[in-house]
């Protein structure tokens, strides 16, 4: 499973069903979109350091922006920019797991509505 920035801030803010919900899956993945928005929300190379080590605790796997993933990316903002307002950043992510057959685990049901090819397990904190 693929897994959306949200549901580490959920952890992060100490949400034990997102906790949970990490625990019980075997295949732990992030895009790298998701990798850098967690260290970006960083306030201090402590925090860089926590985000780093708990990523290799529960063995995620980061998922590279490749060519492809870049094409859905620019196609899915083309098409749902102007008319549902998806941001890029979610675009990459959606792409991610689009491109690798994956399903996305989001609390943000909303942001990736529109994008029909994009299976989403959505997370109710």
């Amino acid at each position: 499973m693929l897994f959306d920035t949200d549901i580490f801030i959920w952890v992060q803010r100490g949400n034990v069903r997102a906790a949970r919900l990490i625990e019980k899956e075997e295949e732990r993945l992030l895009s790298l979109q998701t990798y850098l928005e967690l260290l970006q929300c960083a306030e201090n190379r402590q925090q860089h350091e926590q985000t780093k080590s708990f990523l290799k605790t529960f063995g995620f796997v980061t998922l590279a922006l490749t060519e492809n993933i870049g094409h859905r990316a620019a196609v899915y903002i083309e098409e749902y920019a102007l008319s549902h307002g998806l941001r890029a950043g979610d675009a990459i992510v959606a792409a991610t797991a689009t491109q690798h057959g994956l399903t996305l685990c989001t609390s943000n049901a909303k942001h990736f509505a529109p994008i029909q090819d994009l299976k989403t397990k959505i997370f109710k904190p």
